[in-house]
Order: structure tokens, then sequence, then C-alpha cells
């Protein structure tokens, strides 16, 4: 282990688990991710490697498979894993968000049905909640779902959605106006629906359709699509909870424990940088001696150095808030604000470092130079993440005059 990142007060099972998980990545994810990321090739035999350790069940109860981890143990094998391939965190997170918002919200049945399975990974988890219209304003989701008799009819078009076309099970959020009058604000009038699928893409069942996987500047491998609902018809057993109106401040909910995943994914893409850069700086002579010698390449892997110490610290801080049962809104979105733009500035400094050779495809960092923008935008973009910061600051320190 590294002196960079690490975490104090860890039990011996959650030092094991990463243990393990960090020699996977060493082993199974980074001698590959370069290649398959340059194909956009799914990573099949990564993901059922993931599946042998009981990753996509870590925070699952025991009760229904799973191992029953905390938040904070999720977020540090999160960081492990994104340090070797971001896309293979991203395969884990979304899965990982459904399980906690049906642990959290589901009903005894949608529990016993879904969790047992996904703690397996035999059905894996997507989400569903932008629109290609909308951007961060969910307010304005147009996607609707209107009760006929035991069912409910969905129609909508749904957009970047992580697992799209892998998942078999996808939470979808849509207005639903039954029981909820005209003039309701519009955050009480939206519903969660679980809609199961095939995977694969074109016609997936009856009335859904995964057009295909949209082509990005990073973050490949993983599937992110469209979902097109056209009098796509869901059983009323399959609303996340069992009653609508409360899809909002569920996926809310998903979305704040996510946070904490991309700080975590920020945390491992900017170490992953600085271990490229710290050693190709060493390697790298100028002026007869290795570039590391150079006081403005040893000035730039002190800041790289202290970004990462100070971003894995605020996202080991939201992570233990949540896991302690309280509020952390405000520490999840600190966080993941942090980590994201630490991880911009800390692989562009890599990158730097590098030279010419930072720009050329047969060296790792310029793969991490296009995946570090998603986090950038990833559950929320940095001016989300200060609203919701700004917002909880107000409250806390209110004026008394």
């Amino acid at each position: 282990m590294t002196r960079l990142a690490q975490t104090a007060g860890l039990n011996d099972i959650q030092r094991e688990i990463l243990s393990t998980v960090r020699d996977f990545v060493d082993n199974e994810i980074i001698p590959v991710a370069t290649r398959l990321e340059h194909r956009d090739e799914y990573p099949t035999e990564i993901v059922e490697g993931l599946k042998e350790l009981g990753l996509f069940g870590l925070m699952i109860p025991e009760e229904y498979g799973g191992l029953g981890e905390s938040l904070l143990t999720y977020a540090l094998c999160v960081e492990e894993i994104a340090r070797g391939w971001m896309s293979v965190s991203g395969i884990i997170n979304t899965h990982f968000i459904v399980a906690y918002m049906l642990k959290q919200h589901g009903t005894q049945e949608q529990k016993d049905t879904f969790l047992p399975r996904m703690a397996l990974g035999e059905v894996r988890g997507a989400f569903s909640m932008s629109e290609p219209a909308l951007g961060s304003d969910v307010s304005a989701i147009s996607s609707k779902g209107v009760k006929d008799g035991d069912e409910y009819v969905l129609n909508g078009q749904k957009m970047w959605l992580t697992n799209g076309g892998t998942s078999t099970l996808v939470a979808v959020l849509c207005r639903s106006d039954e029981g909820h009058p005209e003039g309701t604000a519009p955050h009480k009038s939206m519903t969660t629906f679980l809609v199961e699928k095939e995977p694969g893409f074109g016609e997936v069942r009856p009335g859904l359709t995964i057009p295909g996987k949209i082509d990005k500047m990073g973050y490949k491998g993983v599937d992110t699509t469209e979902l097109i609902m056209d009098d796509l018809r869901i059983p009323a057993n399959r609303v996340l909870g069992g009653a609508t109106g409360r899809g909002f401040y569920q996926m809310m909910d998903g979305v704040e424990v996510g946070r904490v995943n991309v700080a975590a994914r920020g945390c491992g893409v900017a170490q992953r940088a600085f271990e490229l850069g710290v050693s190709y700086a060493q390697q790298r002579h100028t002026f007869g001696k290795p570039i590391a010698q150079h006081q403005a390449i040893q000035f730039k892997l002190a800041e790289m150095a202290t970004k990462v110490e100070a971003a894995h610290a605020m996202m080991v801080n939201a992570a233990r808030k949540k896991d302690s049962g309280e509020r952390n809104d405000l520490e999840a979105g600190m966080a993941k604000y942090l980590a994201s733009e630490y991880c911009k500035e800390v692989v562009e400094d890599a990158f730097r470092i590098h030279g010419g050779y930072g720009f050329s495809k047969e060296y790792e960092i310029e793969r991490l130079y296009r995946e570090a923008p998603m986090l950038l935008i990833g559950e929320g973009t940095a001016e989300i993440q200060k609203m919701i910061i700004g917002r909880r600051l107000l409250e806390e320190y209110r004026f008394q005059g």
C-alpha cells in the first residue's frame, strides 16, 4: 500500500476486502484496461471476476445474500476500482444505487424478489432520471406513467443510462398525476417504476427500446444509452415502495450516495494519475538528470499529492456521515465537487509531466485525460453541487437578527 489515501479506523474485514480488491485491480484490470477502452469493449471477464468477489452485493444485507458492508467500505472499493479503470466503477455504481433504493424504499415483496439476485450479479441494475431536454432540472421531466387497471402505461424518452444495455432492472423516474391534483409541486408527483427487461439493444420488451450505445469521448467500455418507452405496461406492484408520488425523494436519496461514489471515483483516478506522473518523472531524463529532480516537477508532484489526500479525506468523511444515519447532502456535495475538480487538475498535471508522450495513446495517462471530465458532470455538475452546499450552509448558519 502507498502512503497516500490511507484510511484510519478500518476493521480487519474492511482491510481484507480492500487488499483483495487492490490485488484484483493490479492483476486483472490495469493490464487490460487501456486496450479494452480503446476498443470500447465491455469488460465481461472483469465483471465476472467482480461477481465472484461478491462486489455486486457489497452493501446488500446478509439476509438477502449480500455482504452487508457499509457505504465507507463500498466507497473505498470503488476508489480502488476507479484507480484501475473508471468505467468498471460505473458498472458497479448504477447497480449499487438501484439496490440501495430497493433496500431503503422497496416493499418487502420487491426486496425479496430482486435483492438476492442482485447480490449475485444475476440481476443488474441501472437507474434512469435524466431526459434529453432537461439537464439538471429534474422537476421538468416529461416522461409519464398513467394507471390503467392493475398496470401503469409509461411513455417518454430517457437519457444517459449507464448499464442501459447490459442491465436487466431499471429504476425509471416518471411523472404520475394519479392522486396528485393539478397544481401539485412537480417533485410531489413523480414515481419510480421498476422496469424489468432483457439485456441487449433494440426492443428489449414490448414497448421498451434501448436504441444503442452513445459514442463518448471517454468513459468507454461501459454502455451508456437512451431509453424509449412507447405504451410500456408495468404491473402496479412495480411502483417502488408501493405508492406513487415518492419518486423524487427516492431518486435523490440514491443520488446522494451516488455522489459519494463519484467522489470515490475521482479519488481513484487522481491516485492513478499521480502514480503515473511520479513514476514517469523518475524515468525521464532532461539536462542530465531525472525530471523528478527539477524543482518545478517536485512542486507539481507536491501539489498533486496534496490534492489526492484532501479529496480522499472529504470522501471518507461523507461516507462515514451517511453510515452514521445523519444527513450528508452537504458533505457529499462538497466531496463530489472537490474530488472531481481535483481529479481533473491532478490528471492534467500528470499529463503535463509526460510531455509529448502524454498525447500518445500508448500511454495510460491519455485515457485518464479523457475520462476525468465525466466526473465533472456525473451525479450533478459543479454548479449543482455549489447550489446544494450554499443552501445547506445558509440553513446551518441562519442569521439571527
